[in-house]
């Protein structure tokens, strides 16, 4: 009871999508109407994610200062192997939310030397699988699902950094980077009121810049939760569509946002009867490969290593999202 409390009232933050529908409500708009939802589920969310936004960024941008990518790039420099992949994987989930923030990270950590498969492990897990993922994930979909999110998401980022090691692709990286001259300088240790301060313009930045994607997103979930017949969703992205995984992940490919933007759209198709695993594979290809992303990771490599690295993520979410959808019933 207190764990369903904590994810529905404060997480989740119930409490206000019911204030909203009172005032609404006060004023004259009827929300079991299709005008009056859309209105109550558009300010619900954006305020919902607005709030969850800044304070997740606050916290993970504290935490981001302890390891600036001087300190990372020597922490991962100390292993090897697939030990090597797993603390890539492990550091991305304390970096950069969008997969467009995480690629001149990518291309330092490479100009620096470091083994191309445990880089490419820290690329795909960065906009992936991140601390504000877990807690936005537990709001809607519960600790189970967010959890096994994201340890499926880490066990996709090592995968899929060791394969490209093995097949040894080091030529596939352009030439400027490759012949790149790594400098280390030495930083003095930020006090405690300089994290602060760093923490607080991270919420500034990256509000301005997702702030725009959660309207967007929070728009097209409004009008999937109160215009688009259920039947109409159950019959594409349901139990009924096997494809509907490959159809998700297709067709979150080529947008852009980062999780904040694809929360209130997963909302709504969750409510309308998708799939669990179909709604999480079209967040991992709106996160992971989203076609700005894929177009600045081109400057950086070549065609051949660019395809196999969207292979292999595409693959990878497709399977997990056949898994979710497997063990759904499991979950909830």
């Amino acid at each position: 009871m207190i764990w369903e409390f904590i994810q529905n009232q404060i997480l989740g933050m119930k409490w206000m999508s019911t204030l909203f529908g009172n005032l609404l409500e006060k004023i004259g708009l009827d929300t079991s109407s299709r005008m009056g939802g859309s209105v109550q589920f558009f300010l619900y969310d954006v305020l919902k994610i607005t709030i969850l936004l800044c304070i997740l960024i606050f916290m993970i941008s504290y935490i981001q200062s302890y390891f600036p990518p001087e300190r990372s790039k020597k922490i991962m420099g100390r292993f090897h192997g697939i030990w090597a992949n797993c603390i890539a994987a492990l550091l991305g989930t304390v970096t950069p939310f969008c997969s467009c923030s995480s690629i001149p990270l990518f291309i330092g950590f490479t100009s620096a030397g470091l083994p191309l498969g445990v880089t490419f492990s820290f690329l795909i897990s960065s906009p992936m699988v991140d601390l504000g993922s877990l807690v936005l994930l537990m709001s809607i979909f519960g600790s189970k699902v967010a959890i096994i999110y994201v340890i499926v998401g880490l066990v996709i980022a090592v995968i899929g950094g060791t394969i490209i090691e093995k097949l040894h692709l080091e030529n596939e990286v352009e030439a400027f980077i490759r012949k790149a001259n790594a400098v280390d300088i030495d930083m003095d240790e930020p006090t405690q009121k300089e994290r602060l301060s760093f923490a607080k313009q991270q919420v500034i930045d990256t509000f301005k810049k997702v702030f725009p994607y959660i309207l967007i997103g929070v728009g097209i979930g409004a009008v999937i939760h109160n215009w688009i017949p259920e039947s109409w969703v159950e019959k594409i992205l349901g139990s009924d569509n096997p494809f509907g995984v490959i159809l998700a992940t297709l067709v979150g490919i080529p947008m852009y946002a980062d999780i904040f933007g694809t929360i209130p759209v997963a909302e709504a198709l969750l409510a309308k009867g998708a799939q669990l695993g179909t709604i999480l594979s079209f967040m991992m290809g709106v996160t992971t490969l989203s076609l700005p992303s894929m177009i600045m990771l081109r400057k950086a490599v070549k065609p051949k290593l660019l395809g196999i690295f969207i292979v292999i993520c595409a693959v990878g979410i497709i399977i997990v999202g056949y898994f979710f959808n497997a063990i759904q019933y499991l979950l909830v």
